[in-house]
């Protein structure tokens, strides 16, 4: 019941900061809003262009930065409880490379932006094809030899080695794109949340991903122990595993093709969770999502806005927000 509470009072805490957020993200821009004008233009009574701006632009981009965030956090944590190595992020296993590729190759032949994330989406599902079939047995019975555990080293490895292949097909299609092309696809690849118009798909997702993973948190905290301790406890490894690659690399997907290549909130906000509330899963999935969600939308206020009307790549700004707040918070920490 204490542990309930507890958790109850961080998602609480976060979820409050994450509609702080929000709302500076609908009030703040090239028009500024207060609390009675953005109410009017949330309920369509202010017809005109502020009305206008809040409705069409902030809200979805906001909404989208939210959705986004919370993805790759969960997909960031997911992954390295899978991988049981606390460098993992959510693009370790190759899924950003294949979404990237398909999505700058539709970009090179200057197909409309639908086709840019209907590929980007092929590209990051083939991506999950060939790293689930080539890792397989890893993935649905993973054996302990030696005393070593070499199952996660398998897959984490074939995922290194797909990303790398998808890292030189992007690096051949930038090395032979026009010029006038080049600036979109850098911005797709660090994250761009300028042309998102919809976010239903990654919303969607995100609260179905949780919906998902919520039931199997207990067993992931015992997968954290390995595998021999978490068979003997009951736990069935192979679909818990199969499970939760899944919910992360569809979590990814639907992250990247909402939003682009958007680096580190997967890598970090699990991090800092972690170190502020702990290790059980039950509570760090949660709380990560809320979290990785607020930081992108903060990160998304300022890319837009610190050197307006110019735009700054929203994947820088999150580099910048979380690197020194998580040093701090990893240096703090006792021993």
């Amino acid at each position: 019941m204490a542990e309930l509470r507890r958790a109850l009072i961080v998602w609480s805490v976060l979820a409050l900061a994450g509609l702080a957020v929000f709302g500076l993200s609908l009030a703040v821009g090239s028009v500024s809003l207060d609390a009675g004008q953005l109410w009017q233009a949330l309920s369509g009574a202010d017809t005109g262009t502020a009305g206008a701006i809040v409705r069409e632009l902030r809200l979805p981009r906001a909404a989208a930065a939210f959705a986004c965030g919370g993805l790759l956090a969960l997909s960031g944590a997911l992954m390295q409880v899978l991988l049981r190595n606390p460098l993992a992020e959510p693009y370790v296993l190759g899924v950003s490379g294949g979404a990237s590729t398909g999505a700058l190759l539709s970009m090179l032949l200057l197909l409309p932006l639908w086709t840019v994330q209907a590929s980007a989406a092929a590209g990051a599902l083939l991506s999950m094809v060939l790293v689930a079939t080539l890792a397989r047995r890893d993935l649905l019975h993973p054996q302990v030899q030696g005393g070593h555990h070499e199952a996660g080293a398998r897959l984490l490895l074939t995922g290194v080695i797909l990303a790398a292949g998808w890292g030189a097909l992007i690096t051949l299609i930038l090395a032979v794109a026009p010029e006038s092309h080049l600036r979109g696809m850098l911005f797709w690849l660090t994250g761009d949340l300028g042309g998102t118009a919809t976010y239903g798909v990654a919303l969607t997702t995100l609260v179905a991903g949780l919906l998902l993973v919520m039931p199997i948190a207990r067993s992931l905290n015992v997968l954290l122990l390995g595998e021999t301790v978490a068979q003997s406890l009951g736990v069935r490894v192979g679909r818990v595993r199969l499970a939760t690659f899944l919910i992360a690399s569809f979590a990814i997907a639907a992250a990247i093709t909402t939003a682009g290549s958007i680096g580190f909130v997967g890598l970090v906000v699990p991090h800092i969770v972690r170190l502020a509330w702990g290790n059980d899963q039950r509570l760090l999935l949660p709380a990560s999502v809320l979290l990785g969600g607020t930081l992108l939308m903060a990160a998304d206020l300022i890319a837009r806005t610190v050197v307006a009307p110019a735009q700054l790549p929203v994947g820088v700004i999150t580099a910048l927000l979380g690197v020194p707040t998580f040093l701090y918070l990893l240096l703090r920490r006792p021993r």
